[in-house]
């Protein structure tokens, strides 16, 4: 029953386009609807396979945004200038469209429901996708959780709306940091440091599971910050792109 589990996740299959929504001016969001999709855990990813009329295939792996309901999948993707499958994701693929997907993927930076503790969750720029999961999978779970989101400008912010409601609950505490232009009345415009670590995040003996997600540099700098502020290396999760 395993290897038949293991084997469909490794498997190619086809999922059709529901809807597209544009997040910002780079990037969008793509509903799927996918047959017989076995579920996810928030965190998990999938890869994506384009073919063109040449025949020439290239895929990429990107996280999946949504929670596990039972009914459609969200993909998230920023668009990679000249590159290989991101612009078609974000600038020609429509609904009703064709996908070819595989998943999902990774055991590692996930976050299941009963897991217990607080979660602190960091991320830069579209290293927020999987974090987003975390925090609908875990909404009226009672689990206290925190974002230290760190983007270029206000307009480069992805689910900006999504963010509010979920900052509106109790248990979500959301905190954004812009590194080159902050809206009027914020008075800090610069990268996450040891200061920020400090105040926006768990302190290391309220025993949080950290999961950052980010461009390589971004992770390693706030991996290190953390270790470096008392926390266990063993409880922070990376998961990196670039």
């Amino acid at each position: 029953m395993e290897r038949t589990a293991i084997r469909r996740r490794l498997t190619w299959q086809v999922a059709t386009v529901a809807e597209v929504r544009r997040e910002t001016a780079s990037a969008r969001t793509i509903v799927l609807d996918v047959p017989d999709w076995p579920g996810h855990l928030a965190g998990q990813h999938l890869d994506v396979r384009l073919t063109a009329p040449d025949g020439y295939r290239a895929s990429r792996s990107y996280s999946i945004a949504s929670a596990w309901t039972g009914e459609t999948i969200e993909l998230t993707v920023e668009e990679v200038p000249d590159g290989e499958v991101s612009p078609y994701l974000v600038e020609v693929l429509k609904a009703g469209d064709p996908l070819e997907i595989r998943g999902p993927v990774g055991g590692w930076f996930v976050w299941k429901p009963g897991q217990e503790g607080p979660v602190q969750l960091i991320g830069g720029g579209s290293g927020v996708v999987p974090l987003r999961s975390m925090l609908r999978a875990a909404a009226g779970s009672g689990t206290p959780m925190r974002l230290l989101y760190s983007v270029r400008r206000p307009e480069s912010v992805i689910y900006v709306q999504d963010l509010k409601q979920l900052a509106a609950s109790d248990e979500v505490d959301v905190r954004l940091v812009y590194t080159r232009e902050a809206p009027a009345g914020e008075p800090r415009v610069g990268r996450i440091d040891a200061e920020l670590i400090e105040q926006y995040a768990f302190a290391p003996e309220d025993g949080a599971t950290t999961y950052v997600c980010g461009p390589t540099p971004f992770v390693e700098t706030v991996a290190d910050l953390l270790v470096a502020a008392g926390h266990d290396p063993a409880r922070v999760r990376t998961e990196r792109f670039g």
